[in-house]
Order: C-alpha cells, then structure tokens, then sequence
C-alpha cells in the first residue's frame, strides 16, 4: 500500500501545496513530506486530519479502489499482520471496509504493547466508540482516566484529547469513528 502517494496524488490534483494542507491541518510541512514520502507512517487522527483538509474520506486515502457495495472482512484478513499499519506512535492499525466509498463511519482494531507507545494525545473531528477485545487498558479522554478491560467500552466525542496506555503486555481493542468533514476542497461547507 503506497499511503503517501495517495495523498500526494490528490493534493496534486487539488493544485494544493504541502505548506496549504499542513497548515490546514495543523502540522508542518516536513511532517507531510515525510508522509508523503513514505517516510512516516501517521496517527489514524492524523489521516483523519490530512482527508479532511483534502476534502476525502480516510479510506480514500487508504485504498486505490472504492465502491458503495457491502464489504466482508473475513478473520484470515485481519489476522495477516501484513495488512496491519504500524505507526510511528508505536501501535497497530487494521482498517476494516477501507474499500466503501463515503461511509461515515470507520471501524479499526488497534494493537497496543506495553513499552511501545509513544506518550501522545489525539484530537480530531467526530465522534469515537471504542470496545476492549483482550488485554488492559487505561484510556484517558479529557480530563478523566478510564481503566479498561476485555469487554469494556467507551463512547465519546473525539475532540476531547483522548489517550491509551496498555496496562497488560498487549492490548487489543475495536474502535469506530465517525468522519465528519467540515470543508470541502474549495473551502465551502459539506453541506
């Protein structure tokens, strides 16, 4: 998967610079490079952030080719680790349905290990329901911590500054995001 390319290829199209984009979303022009290069593999609220400021959904940016058809995942595709993202805040990503076109909303499972993470907070636009699938976890959204087990969950608004720090050796859990575009392209609103 050529993640940077995407991205790169539809700012192109957009006739948008690096220094316009990054600065929509809130980071520097090397970060997007880096991106863009394949050099750095970003946060999912970091390409939530970059598809906004495009005017795309994450999962065109994730996959080449999308349709509106139903998608199936079966498990021997999530449990490839070659389909997994790694990023460069030290958890795993798995993207499910990444092939719908406009959903609005996108479920993931994340991989989290003790030792790992590197301590950051994520902020972005929507709305986020997470669901502990194995392991312990401490979550922090806002100005409380959660302490999270297998079976566990919470829902919330993902502009609160939100966190994970594995308690067990590994955590693994479901997490699903709305995608909330306030801008096209353009600068017009989505609606």
């Amino acid at each position: 998967m050529d993640l940077g390319r995407r991205i790169r290829l539809i700012r192109r199209e957009q006739k948008r610079t690096q220094e316009e984009v990054a600065a929509v979303c809130g980071f520097t022009k090397s970060m997007l490079s880096k991106i863009e290069s394949g050099g750095a593999m970003p946060a999912v609220s970091t390409l939530m952030k970059i598809a906004n400021a495009l005017g795309v959904k994450v999962s065109d940016l994730l996959e080449e080719q999308s349709s509106n058809d139903t998608v199936m995942v079966t498990a021997g595709q999530y449990e490839d680790v070659d389909k997994w993202l790694k990023t460069n805040k030290g958890y795993s990503f798995f993207a499910f349905a990444s092939t719908r076109h406009n959903k609005i909303m996108q479920p993931y499972i994340f991989t989290a290990r003790q030792g790992e993470i590197n301590e950051h907070t994520f902020s972005h636009e929507g709305e986020e329901f997470i669901y502990v699938l194995s392991g312990r976890m401490k979550y922090r959204v806002g100005g409380t911590e959660y302490e999270l087990s297998s079976g566990d969950s919470l829902y919330f608004n993902s502009l609160q500054e939100h966190t994970v720090v594995p308690l067990s050796e590994e955590v693994r859990y479901l997490a699903v995001f709305t995608e909330h575009q306030s801008k096209q392209p353009d600068g017009k609103g989505s609606e």
